[in-house]
């Protein structure tokens, strides 16, 4: 599966920001994941694209929403209230054997991932 991320950009604390995933085909599992330079790949969140269920990391929960458009194989991450440390190279990932919320701290069960896009938060 290949994968498209576009939306990133800049903001201010307090602020919006809404990421987006394009994927080749459609795929039952998808998820965000976050990496600042220098510390380990975060999972972000994680959405079941059959059934619609999501999860969340703590951090952003709340927050940030997860979404999928099937027909149009796009995957939506909203950012709201956004702080400076959501500050991060943000990359959409798909296709796993398995999809529940254990994939946010093993992301290296998915076998597809994108080239990210950066989003950066001023305080």
């Amino acid at each position: 599966v290949d994968l498209v991320e576009s939306g990133g950009g800049s903001v201010q604390a307090g602020g919006s920001l809404r990421i987006s995933c394009w994927s080749s085909c459609a795929t039952r599992c998808m998820g965000w994941f976050r990496q600042v330079p220098g510390k380990e790949r975060e999972g972000v969140a994680v959405v079941f694209t059959c059934d619609g269920r999501k999860w969340y990391a703590d951090s952003v929960k709340d927050r940030f929403f997860i979404s999928r458009d099937n027909a149009l194989n796009m995957l939506y991450l909203q950012m709201n209230n956004l702080k400076p440390e959501d500050t991060a190279r943000y990359t959409c990932a798909a296709e796993s054997s398995y999809c529940s919320s254990g994939l946010l701290q093993r992301g290296a069960d998915f076998r597809s991932w994108g080239q990210g896009t950066q989003v950066i938060v001023s305080a």
